[in-house]
């Protein structure tokens, strides 16, 4: 099994980036926009559009207000196993890091799997920083 491990840090503070993880219906309005294009909520699952055209139904496992974190494990497609994780740790008190891991099969998927999890990394520090200045 592949696992991948990603964070970002970010100049917006934890309360803020975590509210918008935590609204796991709204990735693409809140966390992720123009990573994520489209997001519905389907009973315990959301239904998410990617901006390279990728859809995926990820089943949410957990949301954490106390750790600040969110599990989800995305069903069917190409991947035979996927569960992934992004949690928001305060390093300041207007910063934060974010983790996100993903274990994953088939192994060969890792690289394309860690290419979208980095440039989902980059949309949510662009918009969280974003909206901390606002």
């Amino acid at each position: 099994m592949a696992s991948v491990h990603r964070e970002t840090n970010i100049d917006a503070p934890a309360s803020q980036v975590w509210a918008a993880l935590r609204d796991v219906g709204a990735l693409h309005t809140k966390l992720v926009p123009g990573f994520v294009t489209g997001c519905t909520l389907d009973g315990e699952a959301r239904l998410v559009s990617f901006a390279n055209g990728m859809q995926a139904r990820e089943l949410i496992l957990d949301v954490d207000d106390e750790r600040m974190r969110v599990a989800w494990a995305a069903v069917g497609g190409r991947l035979t196993h996927h569960n992934a994780s992004a949690q928001v740790l305060p390093t300041g008190e207007s910063s934060c890091k974010v983790q996100w891991i993903a274990d994953l099969l088939p192994h060969e998927l890792a690289p394309a799997i860690a290419a979208m999890i980095e440039q989902g990394l980059a949309a949510m520090k662009r918009c969280q920083e974003s909206h901390s200045a606002a």
